[in-house]
């Protein structure tokens, strides 16, 4: 094990995947089964993605999935990559993570997402308003969260006289998500962690995350830069191994890039039976840069060239892999080879 991989800490990002016929509340067995597994190996943190309208994903509450991941372990943070604020009411944000921070002290992380997430009807059915749908209020929404957890409204704000329980010990820390020089500007411009989601915009996860780093100013949040990269990342004990279990993976995105609409996990022998459009093939190979897939040896050296080149010391691995037993053999094996256990 390379000495420089060792300082790189993994953490993971959890969709909730329900996976080919699996119920829906066997992906909830599988959550608690595998935060503990983190703990155990070693990771960092573990985040929850919010999605709706999804049949084959359960995180469509991060902070109550938050809650169960932290009773049932003892140290791993845990928290939201991330609450999509235009879903949400600030105020109501703010409670339940300083309910979080309150009841599990040092262990909360609120990651927060500038966007739905959903579509317009299901936006809609979420906020129950016609009108919050055209509007264009993060800025607003993001000041007012802060100034919620700050206690820190000027006494002309409208919200000044609301006085929610707790006090500001009770804050949880605080990551802004992006994949696009949006995310990073608010980041910087409130002093927050800056998590790049390299999944989705691989090509922009280098300089955006090289200009947090070299841009960033000490804040009531954050003395220094924190900053992370999520991407997804899929190991196994061989080489062909590896890319026999990716395949569901590199199949979904390839067919969502080309407008399908994804209803259910393939398993690894569908994927790898599937013949290809000639638009789907095009679709895995330009998203090719969305994954890191290999031995655990291949992965630990690419992750380490990644988080050096966008000059972090975490990655978060969004997970994807197509069934319960791949995915625990794979974060095992990268804890092994980081020297995480």
């Amino acid at each position: 094990m390379d000495s420089e991989n060792s300082k790189l800490k993994l953490s993971i990002l959890d969709f909730v995947h329900i996976y080919k016929d699996n119920l829906a509340s066997k992906s909830l067995k599988n959550v608690t089964e595998m935060v503990q597994l983190a703990e155990e190996l070693g990771y960092s943190r573990y985040w929850f993605t919010e999605h709706h309208n999804t049949t084959n994903l359960m995180s469509t509450s991060p902070d109550m999935l938050s809650m169960h991941a932290a009773a049932h372990t003892k140290k791993i943070r845990v928290g939201s990559g991330g609450v999509m604020l235009p879903n949400h009411s600030p105020l109501k944000v703010m409670e339940n993570f300083t309910l979080l921070e309150g009841l599990y002290p040092g262990r909360i992380d609120l990651g927060i997402g500038r966007a739905s997430g959903t579509d317009a009807q299901t936006m809609l059915a979420l906020l129950r308003s016609r009108e919050l749908l055209g509007a264009n209020d993060f800025p607003e929404q993001l000041d007012d969260l802060l100034s919620f957890f700050n206690r820190s409204f000027k006494e002309t704000h409208p919200f000044s006289h609301i006085n929610p329980p707790g006090d500001e010990s009770m804050v949880p820390d605080l990551y802004m998500l992006g994949s696009s020089e949006g995310g990073l500007h608010f980041a910087l411009q409130k002093g927050l962690g800056f998590v790049f989601a390299a999944q989705l915009a691989p090509q922009l996860a280098v300089p955006m995350l090289r200009a947090y780093k070299n841009e960033f100013k000490p804040s009531s949040y954050l003395n220094e830069p924190k900053s992370m990269m999520a991407i997804m990342v899929i190991t196994a004990e061989t080489e062909e191994e590896a890319e026999f279990v990716a395949g569901p993976a590199e199949l979904m995105w390839a067919q969502m890039s080309t407008g399908k609409k994804i209803l259910s996990f393939p398993t690894p022998t569908e994927a790898k039976n599937h013949t290809y459009t000639l638009a789907e093939a095009s679709a895995r190979e330009h998203n090719k840069a969305r994954f890191v897939i290999g031995s655990a040896e291949t992965v630990a050296e690419k992750l380490h060239q990644m988080a050096k080149a966008s000059l972090v010391d975490e990655i978060i691995i969004a997970d994807f892999y197509p069934n319960q037993e791949s995915r625990k053999n794979g974060h095992k094996l990268l804890a092994k080879q980081f020297g995480l256990i």
